[in-house]
């Protein structure tokens, strides 16, 4: 084989190549956390308030999946008999398509069961967004979902 013939062998592979690398970065789906991030963005500070005031509170706020298959959410001891408004997000990092939401609505304890029936089994970060007596309150807790 001459030397003109491998030239355009390996000319031959790096455009074959290069096509290649253009289909996958084509096909390639690129989800973002929020559909208007730059305007979340600009509410943060609300976030870094909230998460400052969830931590000062006497316990933390736990949550966790229990042996019966539910999912247990129970707030603080000062969010006992307390009324209470807020959000629950359960996120998915690498599938938005399992991201759900709920509205908070706990019992006179700050006791939430949610049915796993509603929620696809995998890796989630918990976002809890409330306010109690006019505060804002802000929590994120890591769930894996059997």
């Amino acid at each position: 084989m001459s030397w003109g013939n491998k030239i355009l062998i390996a000319i031959l592979v790096f455009i074959g190549g290069m096509v290649y690398l253009v289909y996958r970065s084509v096909n390639t789906n690129y989800e973002l956390v929020e559909k208007d991030y730059y305007a979340q963005e600009l509410k943060y500070q609300h976030v870094i308030d909230g998460t400052k005031r969830a931590q000062e509170l006497s316990t933390p706020l736990k949550i966790g999946q229990e042996e019966d298959g539910t999912i247990l959410l129970q707030l603080p001891d000062e969010m006992k008999n307390v009324t209470i408004k807020g959000k629950i997000w359960f996120y998915c990092a690498y599938d938005s398509r399992k991201d759900k939401k709920f509205e908070l609505s706990t019992d006179k304890n700050g006791v939430q069961l949610f049915d796993l029936k509603k929620i696809d089994p995998g890796n989630y970060t918990v976002r809890i967004d409330w306010n109690s007596e006019g505060k804002n309150y802000y929590a994120e807790e890591p769930l894996t979902v059997l």
